[in-house]
């Protein structure tokens, strides 16, 4: 498993670098002031005045846009040595590292790595497939919590994994694949990657035997990143895949709580 992180590491470290200059990402566009989130978490969410972490943040534009949503803290954690650096420079840059911080590690080592709990813990969008056990990763986001805290993930649907070939079902084997990225500058950047297929079962049932309460669970037909192949444009920043004409679930969002007492 050290050697699966290592590569996955140098994996986001290279992408970082990509990333960065990537019209996917628009650094530009957010250093003047636009936000990273999208219409789903931004209509789930309420982060006034709560202290947050996000976990694996890759340079923490998210991270950021929740500290200008009216956070009164927040921490970001990712794997990538040159993720966190590029996420500390950018919120120097934007005066916001009085209320943001960021740490580097293993998400499953969280609880060692970030001091103190949180009102909220926030995922999204291809977070899940990097993780070997979600086991331990529900138990560290219920020790990170304080009771009463909140936990939040958008996430992309394993139907649609399963449509690009990769299990749909938990099988504990790693997928050791070659491949570029998802943004338009770094398509051919071959990256040697590990990733786990995780099942909804297998997710919400992680997260309650964390002793953690299931709130909400939506599914969601579009995907608002035009980030996997067969994508149509349906709507504005609403991209879909159908099958035999129908939406096929693109997105889905889980909101769980750790009680208080």
């Amino acid at each position: 498993m050290d050697a699966f992180l290592a590569i996955n590491q140098q994996g986001w470290d290279n992408r970082t670098e990509l990333h960065l200059e990537s019209d996917f990402y628009d650094l530009p566009g957010f250093m003047a002031g636009n936000t990273s989130l999208r219409e789903i978490e931004l209509a789930e969410l309420d982060v006034a005045g709560k202290h947050l972490l996000h976990l694996q943040c890759h340079f923490g534009q998210d991270t950021l846009s929740w500290a200008r949503e009216g956070a009164a803290s927040v921490t970001g954690l990712d794997l990538s040595p040159k993720a966190i650096a590029a996420a500390n420079h950018i919120a120097a840059e934007l005066k916001l590292d009085d209320k943001a911080s960021f740490v580097c590690g293993n998400v499953l080592d969280a609880r060692e790595l970030v001091q103190g709990e949180f009102d909220l813990v926030y995922s999204s969008y291809g977070v899940l497939c990097w993780l070997p056990d979600l086991a331990t990763w529900a138990r560290t986001i219920a020790a990170c919590l304080k009771p009463g805290g909140e936990f939040y993930l958008a996430e992309f649907h394993p139907v649609k994994a399963l449509l690009d070939g990769y299990d749909y079902f938990y099988t504990g084997q790693a997928d050791v694949e070659q491949g570029g990225s998802y943004t338009e500058n770094s398509r051919e950047a071959e990256n040697t990657l590990v990733s786990w297929s995780h099942d909804m079962g297998e997710l919400v049932s992680a997260l309650i035997r964390a002793g953690l309460v299931i709130e909400s669970l939506r599914e969601y037909d579009f995907s608002p990143y035009n980030c996997f192949e067969n994508l149509v444009e349906e709507e504005p920043g609403r991209y879909r895949q159908r099958l035999e004409g129908k939406p096929i679930p693109m997105v889905f969002s889980i909101k769980a709580r750790k009680p208080e007492c």
